[in-house]
């Protein structure tokens, strides 16, 4: 008999991919270099990554189906090799002196791989964790999260050390290893795989068993989506002016602003494993439901605390929201449609992800330049989690309604028999 692999090595090689390809989160340590040394604009620069985060989620929705089809190893393996290319192509667009050529090679090729490499873990790891779906997903999703903690100081010493091409071409090697050797260890659970544990009746069955293009039928689908663009597009915006806004609001110094900015990588990944967790014991609809209590609370005091600890403890518990967001959602997709595809409706909710990036910079900027004032800003995303906050508990009659016709049918199978 073929010996089943230990599912936490399973989870850290998971965690392997995820810290690779969130490194695209600590891409403004290219910036400034990118920009001195080639001359190019801020936001020619900044365009990279903004493709990057696009094709992220265009990847992860149209490539869903060929991760469920061919399986994680497989598809891990595809991602290594789109984010180790682009990576190793940055370096010859940088050598090149070529701004288009980097928006093809991290923009979209890198941007490819991240958008594989993203969901290919995770919707593996829901089916080895069974009775801890939340805390799995949140062990890969946490490692997104850390990344650019980890990726930024050695980014930042090797352009200063070796130059810009050969960062890029020693990265992309790093990384390409990294998620080879990850992905070999990838492979779905056995069938029978903890069977006792999934006919268990005191284990809240799934709603349903549905493919991914049945599930974007359903209401609870869309509403799932907007839970999730409202959580990123504000999350992303608070992250593009966290630090004016802090030196603004509440006084902070241009250098304690960017400690603060820094601390916020630790609290972003922190939060996705400690949400994800908590999600494990008081259910996802409720754990949603929570997110979006504290945000409406916070985003509307935040204008009025110029007390900076208080201010920063505040900032910190909302961006712990936001990457709880993105580690609840995989789980909560295997309670709402099950695991038959879940990969592939992961990639179709993702899509909510590569809409918000382009959103939620450009609407946080947009708004502080027409109102001169961040408080006005806040209060209009605090309006737009009251909207989420509704729809969260929207979702809990859709899903009631769909328990309530599960036990009818149970318990005419129960007559029957």
């Amino acid at each position: 008999m073929k010996k089943t692999k230990n599912r936490w090595l399973i989870a850290l090689s998971a965690v392997g991919i995820h810290i690779s390809i969130g490194s695209v989160y600590a891409w403004s340590v290219f910036t400034n270099p990118l920009i001195e040394q080639y001359g190019w604009s801020l936001s020619g620069v900044s365009l990279t990554f903004s493709i990057a985060i696009l094709f992220l989620g265009l990847s992860a929705a149209f490539m869903g189906h060929f991760v469920e089809k061919y399986g994680p190893r497989v598809s891990g393996m595809v991602a290594a090799s789109f984010f180790g290319i682009g990576m190793v192509g940055s370096g010859v667009a940088a050598t090149l002196e070529s701004l288009w050529l980097l928006y093809f090679t991290y923009g979209v090729l890198a941007g490819i791989g991240l958008g594989i490499g993203y969901i290919t873990p995770v919707s593996t790891l829901v089916k080895w964790f069974p009775d801890r779906r939340g805390l799995a997903t949140g062990l890969a999703i946490m490692g997104f999260g850390f990344a650019a903690m980890i990726a930024s100081p050695v980014m930042a010493n090797l352009i200063e050390s070796v130059g810009i091409p050969a960062t890029f071409f020693g990265l992309g090697a790093v990384y390409f290893v990294i998620m080879i050797s990850s992905a070999t260890y990838l492979e779905r659970p056995p069938e029978d795989y903890m069977k006792d544990f999934v006919q268990d009746k005191k284990k809240t069955p799934d709603l349903s068993q549905l493919t991914a293009n049945e599930a974007v039928k359903t209401h609870r689908f869309w509403y799932l989506w907007i839970m999730l663009f409202i959580n990123v597009t504000c999350g992303i915006a608070i992250l593009s002016v966290a630090s004016p806004m802090a030196q603004e609001i509440a006084g902070l110094t241009a250098a304690a602003a960017a400690t603060m900015v820094g601390l916020m990588g630790f609290f972003n990944g922190a939060g996705r494993i400690a949400w994800a967790t908590i999600s494990d014991y008081i259910g996802r609809p409720n754990v949603y439901t929570t997110f979006f209590v504290i945000q409406v609370i916070t985003f509307f005091a935040l204008p009025s605390i110029t007390h900076a600890l208080l201010f920063q403890a505040v900032l910190f518990l909302i961006i712990t929201c936001y990457g709880g967001g993105f580690s609840s959602v995989p789980a909560y997709i295997g309670d709402l449609f099950g695991t038959k595809q879940l990969g592939a409706i992961h990639g179709y909710i993702l899509t909510a992800w590569a809409a918000a990036g382009l959103v939620g910079p450009i609407l946080a900027s947009w708004i502080r330049e027409v109102t001169e004032s961040y408080a006005l800003t806040l209060s209009i995303f605090g309006g737009m989690f009251i909207v989420a906050l509704l729809i969260s508990l929207v979702i809990r009659m859709d899903i009631n309604q769909l328990k309530k016709v599960q036990n009818s049918v149970s318990a005419e199978q129960k007559l029957s028999s």
